[in-house]
């Protein structure tokens, strides 16, 4: 794609991209430890997206917290129940091995990402 989108925009009105291409930028905050199969990107104006891939399509690097990234995809919507969020929450805390109380989970909720088509990570 020619032309990147603010996150900030991208998630003021998250109904309108749902379905569509979308170019992000911003600075990678965490990666998926287990696999690299989903990193979470923030921009200047603290808006943050995850990009989600299909294992082993395209793999993150582990170790690229810190630095930036552009990446591109279909923006999605996820609809979770209340247990579905459970579940999606003590996955992720498994995969960033990190503890997870379940009663601060919120739920029912919808979820945005972008399911990824590709990325270029650099400094």
């Amino acid at each position: 794609m020619k032309e990147t989108l603010p996150i900030k925009k991208l998630l003021s009105t998250p109904e309108s991209y749902v379905g569509k291409q979308v170019q992000v930028q911003g600075k990678i905050t965490e990666v998926c430890q287990a696999m690299g199969c989903w990193m979470m990107l923030k921009d200047d104006a603290d808006a943050m997206v995850r990009i989600k891939v299909n294992d082993g399509d395209i793999i993150f690097p582990k170790d690229s917290a810190g630095r930036k990234a552009t990446a591109e995809g279909t923006f999605v919507k996820f609809s979770l129940t209340h247990e579905q969020a459970i579940a999606a929450a003590k996955h992720e805390a498994e995969e960033m091995g990190r503890p997870l109380d379940p009663a601060s989970v919120k739920g029912p909720l919808a979820v945005y990402q972008i399911q990824g088509s590709g990325a270029v990570v650099f400094d």
